[in-house]
């Protein structure tokens, strides 16, 4: 049965002004490789937040093991306050699959937890929603865990999209009320998307310069939802990529195709915040 899997913040919100503490520490040469003492006081975080925090940034794709990923290396160069609504993407992405990266994606998105639970499934589905229907739709799905558990992980969860100090600019879903919306995002330089469509291949179909643009579409764990669109606004996604140059659609005769036309992901996270 599948695990919620979101303890890993011990009840700590995401807040890019602690997250960026434990960015500074782990550009450092010896990075978080210390004794919890020690990273509380070079990130002047309390006890039982550094842990927590740490686990952000892990999931969120900017550090690995104990030092900064080449990704959040390049981030931390380039957005030094987190400030970009880029890095809030970036981080939107790697957050959706819950700490497991770019790896071979299980049979179903409720295997690895209520995050891609929620992006993959639960939102495509639903355009307006409360914390109560979530709740009440998800206790299905999350048998092992109470109402009050699940009330208390997914509020959690939904904040990092609401909270101005969090990833609030990218509209990923918004509040009004107590009704949460989706399909209102603020979408990336074409670049960042490039990024994330180049992760995507790069996990799903390696060995493939070019694939069925069906393929992409239907692609599980893709990028339509990840984005918070449809196909159709997809598909109009990918003729700005074309004209950027990052891929190449051959659409004269079905079935349509895609090539990609670029050199790398960390190229095209590199030319997104190169244009910011």
């Amino acid at each position: 049965m599948p695990q919620l899997q979101l303890s890993f913040n011990a009840s700590f919100a995401l807040k890019k002004e602690d997250l960026l503490k434990i960015l500074r520490v782990a550009a450092d040469e010896e990075g978080l490789a210390f004794p919890l003492s020690d990273l509380m006081t070079k990130t002047g975080l309390g006890n039982k937040k550094v842990g927590p925090m740490k686990s952000w940034a892990i999931r969120a794709g900017l550090v690995q093991g104990h030092t900064l990923s080449p990704e959040g290396q390049l981030i931390l160069e380039r957005d030094p306050y987190l400030i970009s609504p880029l890095t809030d993407w970036f981080m939107h992405a790697h957050l959706s699959l819950a700490g497991h990266g770019f790896a071979a994606s299980p049979n179903q998105p409720a295997d690895w937890g209520g995050w891609p639970w929620l992006v993959y499934h639960y939102a495509p589905l639903h355009a307006q929603f409360t914390l109560d229907d979530l709740v009440q739709y998800s206790s299905a799905v999350f048998a092992d865990d109470t109402p009050k558990v699940l009330t208390k992980n997914f509020k959690l969860l939904l904040r990092t999209y609401t909270d101005s100090t969090a990833l609030s600019a990218i509209r990923w879903l918004t509040l009004n009320g107590t009704t949460y919306t989706t399909g209102d995002v603020q979408l990336p330089s074409p670049y960042l998307i490039g990024y994330i469509l180049a992760k995507l291949w790069e996990r799903d179909y390696p060995d493939d310069t070019s694939i069925l643009t069906k393929t992409l579409l239907d692609q599980p764990f893709g990028l339509a939802a990840l984005l918070g669109l449809s196909n159709t606004q997809l598909q109009t996604q990918l003729d700005t990529l074309e004209t950027y140059a990052i891929l190449e659609q051959r659409r004269e005769v079905p079935p349509f195709q895609l090539v990609r036309r670029w050199l790398s992901p960390l190229d095209l996270l590199d030319k997104a915040y190169a244009g910011a």
